[in-house]
């Protein structure tokens, strides 16, 4: 039998992984700016934490989850519950009254496998708790643009109110009510969903449903006023910082924890699969797991998603993969490099060589699948000079570096490296 990784679970291989590495580099360099600090939960959390959250009457603990029913345990489907049980349970909101958390890693959903979404897939996830200004959702939103941006990528960002649950309540009557007189009309999902939770008609990605629900109520035009002056303001934030967008009245969320803003990033690029990360403010979602009244609001990006529009765009790494690779010819020249490479990798530089006693055509071969910004090139007529020939792999321009004689004179010859090579 032949083994192969279950369906909807994927390998991630040398020469793709590095793209991967410098999307999430360059999240943190980011995020960090911004303020925000790292944390990283368990991959497995009470089953409870999720039906709690999430909601029991939701696609994700109906049907997607992966639990293990005799230990009552489940493999995250989100970020957003396992991060406030982590705050929650380590007393953060008391250690400083307003955190900026994030966190990378895979979840876990069970549905049919398709392009940009897997059954294992990854997400960076970012939040913000214990602030409700609106200009708080204009932050984050901007540091979501901000990021996919610096990535390069296309995307546009929508964004919508849910209310709150003093003016919801009020528009889900007039909602079911419009929904109620086209039931017969809906898929069995939206005819499921219109009693349990109907603000996911409004989001179904059927095309006879999305006819349905054209003319069905807004919500932007149901809001109180505490939750429209809050919509208004999100708005001017974000014009006052030149982030665009565009109003989406039938934008919801998947998960009923959500309140107030709620936002995607769209692109054209990945077909139906159209968000590549979306979020939301969740002022009650901290209070209904046992803490205090605390307001929130966060997003998640699909990073499966990200690598899909990054390889479009034939990007194939955001970060440089080699500083310098020495070619030693011969066994004492090879010593020499062997030496060298250790010292250079001390130094913080991102250095290679061959160990296999190949020849210069090799080596070079190898320098230039390797990205090698530099070769270093040693043979045993450069030795007996004491001499190594240094090229520049992208304009081909050639110097002299001098070898050591001695162990005490290696440092010369580093410096000198350093100094070349760092520009």
């Amino acid at each position: 039998m032949k083994l192969k990784a279950l369906n909807g679970f994927k390998d991630i291989l040398p020469g793709e992984v590095e793209l991967w590495q410098g999307v999430e580099t360059m999240a943190r360099q980011i995020f960090t700016r911004f303020g925000f600090s790292e944390i990283r939960m368990p991959i497995l959390e009470k089953t409870e934490l999720f039906a709690r959250s999430i909601g029991e009457a939701t696609d994700i603990v109906e049907k997607e989850m992966y639990t293990f029913s005799d230990k009552q345990i489940t493999m995250r489907p989100e970020a957003t519950a396992s991060l406030l049980r982590a705050y929650l349970e380590h007393g953060l909101h008391v250690q400083k009254p307003v955190q900026r958390l994030f966190t990378i890693g895979p979840m876990f959903r069970h549905e049919r496998p398709q392009k940009g979404r897997l059954r294992q897939f990854h997400q960076m996830d970012a939040e913000v708790l214990g602030a409700e200004s609106p200009l708080v959702d204009v932050e984050l939103m901007s540091m979501g643009s901000m990021f996919l941006d610096q990535l390069g990528l296309s995307v546009t960002l929508e964004l919508n109110s849910l209310g709150c649950p003093a003016c919801r309540p009020a528009f889900r009557e007039k909602l079911l009510a419009f929904i109620d007189a086209r039931h017969e009309a809906l898929c069995d999902d939206c005819q499921r969903r219109s009693a349990t939770n109907p603000l996911r008609v409004l989001d179904c990605k059927n095309r006879n449903c999305r006819h349905q629900v054209e003319e069905a109520p807004s919500i932007q035009e149901h809001l109180c006023q505490e939750c429209a002056d809050h919509f208004q303001a999100v708005q001017q934030g974000l014009q006052q910082l030149n982030v665009d967008y565009s109003l989406n009245k039938f934008m919801v969320r998947g998960l009923d924890y959500y309140t107030r803003t709620t936002f995607e990033f769209i692109t054209s690029d990945l077909g139906a699969q159209a968000a590549v990360g979306a979020g939301g403010r969740y002022d009650g979602l901290i209070e209904r797991l046992g803490g205090p009244a605390i307001p929130g609001i966060g997003f998640a990006l699909g990073l499966e998603r990200l690598i899909l529009l990054l390889q479009q765009k034939n990007e194939t790494t955001l970060t440089s993969h080699c500083d310098l690779f020495i070619a030693g010819l011969g066994q004492a020249a090879s010593s020499l490099a062997f030496s060298l490479v250790h010292t250079l990798r001390r130094n913080h530089l991102h250095v290679l060589m061959d160990l296999e006693d190949r020849g210069l055509k090799n080596q070079m071969k190898q320098a230039n699948r390797a990205g090698a910004g530099h070769v270093l090139i040693i043979g045993e007529e450069e030795l007996e000079k004491g001499q190594a020939i240094l090229r520049n792999m992208v304009s081909q321009e050639q110097q002299m570096i001098t070898l050591p004689g001695q162990i005490q004179d290696r440092q010369t010859t580093i410096d000198a490296l350093l100094t070349i090579i760092n520009g």
